[in-house]
């Protein structure tokens, strides 16, 4: 598949539905395996940025799902949060991937990209779906972008198979709506679970609370250098109808293992969405182990960090001091090893 053999009608119509919401009402909607090819250049690819985000942040932090397991694409379309999982990590850590979608022509597309890709790798499209009984051992679940899509029944199977991983990767597009169900599932599995991302604690999710209801957990993926010169991406984005300067998306990663990747204590904290740059200062929404807060860091206080949040921020965990609404120190808790402009999150 390249850009002039893309098939418009098919983009269209899958777009539509999945903006509707009724994209999954009739069954499986991959009429085609040329669907599969449209989309995977396309909105899979973008897809893949929030992705590769969250891979970035996992990387930074030097976690890594457990070695010798299987790599689960639940719900796959294309394969592409599959293929950037194994890419990321390394196809060599993970005894085979399989991948399961209720398209036959899903599984078909997924599994053959994933042989092209990572040819080492033992590949299996699964017939049916997985489920913890069905594996030989232990899995890492990787799920994109489905849970809107699923009916209670399958949300049941789905979380069942939550419930049985060494390690879980899944992101949902970072609406209100899908956001605040991330967290829900966050809060069913976090006496099972270590939580590695997006949480900094195990208290009860903060979105909950009656005064939080307008607020909801989400980030904003990049997208890479050189798309918005790119004709190809630029004719695509007028004619669909998207910006491509940044992905909204919600995450969850789990982990069966304890993971100590934080600090321990409240001063660990996370910043959701984006931070809004002020004349005086910056202002923004964090979540820690007292809960959310809508906080001010003065140029006065960091005039070097309020510049980093404007231009190029950096994975937005910090070490956090404030009174609940002014912050006397802000200090990054991931950095990368040499850090440059590009390395905004």
């Amino acid at each position: 598949m390249n850009w002039e053999q893309l098939d418009w009608p098919a983009l269209e119509r899958l777009r539509a539905g999945f903006l509707s919401g009724s994209a999954a009402a009739a069954g499986p909607y991959w009429a085609a395996p040329s669907d599969l090819a449209s989309y995977d250049l396309t909105y899979a690819e973008r897809i893949g940025w929030k992705w590769d985000a969250l891979l970035r942040e996992l990387t930074l932090r030097q976690w890594r799902p457990p070695a010798g397991t299987t790599l689960i694409d639940w719900g796959c379309g294309s394969g592409v949060a599959g293929r950037r999982v194994a890419s990321a990590f390394g196809a060599d850590r993970f005894a085979s991937l399989l991948v399961w979608d209720h398209s036959e022509h899903a599984r078909s597309f997924a599994a053959t990209r994933a042989r092209e890709t990572f040819p080492s790798l033992a590949v299996t499209a699964g017939a049916s779906a997985p489920t913890p009984a069905s594996l030989p051992g232990a899995y890492t679940l990787v799920i994109s972008h489905v849970f809107n899509e699923l009916d209670a029944a399958r949300r049941a199977e789905l979380l069942a198979l939550v419930a049985g991983a060494a390690a879980v990767l899944w992101i949902e597009p970072g609406t209100h709506a899908d956001s605040r169900t991330l967290a829900a599932v966050r809060d069913e599995v976090r006496a099972t679970h270590q939580i590695v991302a997006p949480c900094t604690h195990r208290e009860n999710c903060p979105l909950f609370q009656a005064a939080n209801e307008r607020d909801w957990c989400h980030y904003f993926a990049p997208a890479p250098a050189g798309i918005q010169n790119d004709s190809n991406w630029v004719r695509f984005s007028h004619r669909a109808g998207l910006d491509l300067r940044s992905q909204a998306y919600s995450c969850l990663v789990l982990s069966a293992a304890p993971s100590d990747q934080l600090p321990a204590g409240s001063s660990a904290a996370r910043v959701l969405g984006r931070v809004e740059i002020f004349k005086p200062y910056a202002r923004f929404l964090a979540c820690d182990a007292t809960g959310l807060h809508w906080l001010e860091l003065t140029k006065r206080t960091d005039p070097a960090l309020i510049k980093r949040l404007d231009k190029a921020p950096p994975v937005p965990l910090y070490a956090l001091t404030h009174d609940g609404k002014r912050v006397s120190a802000m200090t990054p808790l991931v950095e990368p090893a040499s850090p440059s402009a590009g390395d905004g999150f």
